[in-house]
C-alpha cells in the first residue's frame, strides 16, 4: 500500500497541525474532528490517532492515543533499542504495532518502507522489502507466527536480511521458548515485547518496562501505568472509567487481562490471560504452560491451547497444532514433558493456524474448530 498519505496525516496530527486520524482495516483513514472525540471541555489533550484493539478476545474497542503518549512510547523504544533507525512495516497499519512503525519513523525523521501484504505475509515478500532498506540501523516488528514462517526452511537471502536488523520486536502473542531459541541459533536479534493498544503497543521489552512505564501485579494480574497509556475509548466513557484508574499518588493505571509474575531479576513473565485458565475436574490449568510444553515436542512448529466443554470434567484441554509429527507422536512427546492432566485430549492438526489481520491467532475461530473436533471425538 502507499503509506505516503497516511504518513502526512499522522505527521500533521502529531505536530498539532491536523486532526486525529482513524485507520480502517483496508488501510484507508479518516480525520476525526476534536469535537467528536468526547474529551472534557477545556481539555489540553491532543489526540493523534484512534486505533482498534485486535479483537482477539472480544469486540474491538476504539482506543484514543494522544500525542504525548505516542511521544513517550517512541522515546522509550529508542532508549531501549539504544538508537533510532529505519523501520520496515510488516504489519497492518490499522493495528497499534503497525501504526507505531510509522509513528516511530516520524519522530526519528527516518523513512519507513512497507512490504507488500496483498498476497499475505510470505518470506519472499518480506525478504524483498527488507532488501530495500537503506539505513545502516534497521528495525521491524513481527508477531510470532510471522517469525515462525520466516525461520521455517528459510532461504539464505531471508536469513541474511533477518540478521541485518539491529532488532526485531516480537509481540502481539506469546512467543514460545523454542521459537526464541531458533532465532538466537540463527543469529537473529529478537526483542520480546508486551503491551496492547491501551499502552501504545509494546511497553515492556524483554520483561523490563520502558523508561517511565510503571509495572505492578495485583492478585497476579498485570497492571501498567505511566505516560504511554491511552486517553480512553472513543464513544465509551463507562468502559474507559472501568479500564483506566488513578491511584492516590496520581499515577494512571490500566489493568490488563493477563496474569504475570516477576522473576528473581524483577523481569515480567506473562503467564497467559486470566480467561485462558482451563478448569478441568476442579484443577486449574494454564493454557500457556501447556502450549510451552507442546512446543518442546519434536515436530511441533506452532501450538494453540484452549478449553473445550466436557460433560464429565467441565472443561478439557484441547490443542491446534502445526507440525510434522503424528497424533501418537504428539501425545507421547507431550506425556514426556507435561503432567498427565495437562496433555490435550483433543488435537487438531492444521497446515497454518487461523489468524487475524494482525497475524495473531484467531482465538474465536480456533476455539470453534476445537469444539467441533471435541464433539466429533477427535
Amino acid at each position: 500500500m502507499d503509506i505516503e498519505p497516511l504518513l502526512k496525516a499522522l505527521a500533521a496530527a502529531l505536530s498539532g497541525e491536523g486532526p486525529a486520524v482513524e485507520i480502517a482495516a483496508d488501510g484507508s483513514f479518516a480525520p476525526i474532528p476534536p469535537g467528536e472525540l468526547g474529551l472534557p471541555a477545556g481539555s489540553e489533550t491532543d489526540i493523534a490517532a484512534v486505533v482498534r484493539t485486535s479483537g482477539s478476545t472480544g469486540t474491538p474497542k476504539r482506543t484514543m492515543l494522544s500525542v504525548d503518549a505516542l511521544a513517550a512510547s517512541s522515546v522509550g523504544t529508542a532508549m531501549a533499542l539504544r538508537g533510532e533507525g529505519q523501520w520496515l512495516l510488516a504489519l497492518p497499519v490499522h493495528y497499534v504495532a503497525g501504526l507505531q512503525v510509522l509513528v516511530r519513523s516520524l519522530f526519528a525523521g527516518t523513512r519507513p518502507w512497507s512490504m507488500d501484504l496483498s498476497g499475505g505475509f510470505t518470506a519472499e515478500a518480506f525478504t524483498a522489502a527488507a532488501l530495500e532498506l537503506t539505513d545502516t540501523v534497521r528495525y521491524t516488528s513481527l508477531v510470532p507466527t510471522q517469525l515462525t514462517r520466516l525461520l521455517s526452511n528459510p532461504s539464505a537471502a531471508t536469513l541474511t536480511v533477518l540478521r541485518r536488523f539491529n532488532a526485531i520486536l516480537l509481540g502481539g502473542a506469546p512467543a514460545s521458548p523454542v521459537l526464541l531459541e531458533a532465532a538466537r541459533a540463527a543469529g537473529v536479534n529478537v526483542v520480546t515485547t508486551y503491551g496492547m493498544s491501551e499502552t501504545c503497543g509494546g511497553c515492556v521489552y524483554d520483561g523490563v518496562p520502558l523508561d517511565g512505564v510503571e509495572l505492578a501485579l495485583r492478585d497476579g494480574r498485570v497492571r501498567l501505568g505511566g505516560p504511554v497509556l491511552a486517553t480512553g475509548y472513543l464513544g465509551d466513557p463507562a468502559l474507559t472509567a472501568a479500564a483506566f484508574t488513578e491511584s492516590d499518588d496520581g499515577v494512571r493505571w490500566y489493568e490488563t487481562g493477563d496474569l504475570g509474575e516477576l522473576d528473581g531479576a524483577g523481569r515480567l513473565r506473562v503467564l497467559g490471560r486470566v480467561d485462558d485458565v482451563i478448569i478441568s475436574g476442579g484443577l486449574k490449568i494454564s493454557a500457556a504452560a501447556v502450549a510451552d510444553g507442546l512446543h518442546r515436542v519434536q515436530g511441533v512448529r506452532e501450538a494453540f491451547v484452549g478449553p473445550v466443554d466436557s460433560v464429565e470434567w467441565g472443561q478439557q484441554v484441547a490443542a491446534m497444532v502445526v507440525g510434522t509429527c503424528s497424533r501418537e507422536e504428539l501425545w507421547a512427546g507431550a506425556a514426556a514433558v507435561l503432567e498427565p492432566h495437562l496433555v490435550p485430549k483433543t488435537v487438531v492438526f492444521v497446515s497454518e493456524l487461523p489468524v487475524l489481520a494482525t497475524g495473531k491467532p484467531d482465538r474465536t475461530a480456533i476455539l470453534a474448530l476445537l469444539a467441533d473436533a471435541a464433539a466429533a471425538g477427535s
